[in-house]
């Protein structure tokens, strides 16, 4: 949502990014709300009001994202059973455990390392870059 907004010049509406992302905007607030409290973005009222990101693009990570968002589950797998009376189940879960926690921290780790910057300097690339290639291709 924060890359539609940096498209945005002005307030973006929760109505609008909801579009963009094709949910509900009640879904859109409550997102906001939490990027809201970690200081990311602020919301303006009335006519033309909206949504507007509160600091520079290079200054927020996708880590910083995740973190304001209250660091949901990273990945949708993992032990069928916390406390397993199973021995097997049980080495299984103690080897699966170390496996998750190391890629969740590269993870974490890699989502430091880009800013929403970056996303949006790649965006425009390729906004250009398929500019260009339509542009060839309505000449042939």
């Amino acid at each position: 949502m924060l890359m539609h907004m940096a498209q945005h010049k002005g307030p973006v509406t929760s109505e609008v990014l909801a579009k963009a992302m094709d949910t509900n905007p009640v879904v859109v607030r409550r997102i906001m709300a939490g990027l809201r409290d970690d200081g990311y973005v602020r919301s303006e009222k009335g006519h033309g009001g909206g949504w507007v990101i509160a600091r520079d693009l290079s200054k927020i990570t996708l880590r910083d994202i995740y973190d304001a968002l209250g660091s949901p589950s990273l990945f949708a797998m993992g032990n069928r059973t916390e406390a397993p009376g199973c021995l097997v189940e049980q080495a299984v879960n103690a080897v699966l455990d170390s496996a998750f926690d190391d890629a969740e921290a590269l993870l974490l780790s890699r989502l430091g390392n880009v800013s929403l910057a970056m996303l949006s300097a790649d965006f425009h690339a390729r906004l250009k870059r398929r500019s260009r290639r339509m542009e060839i291709e309505d000449v042939h």
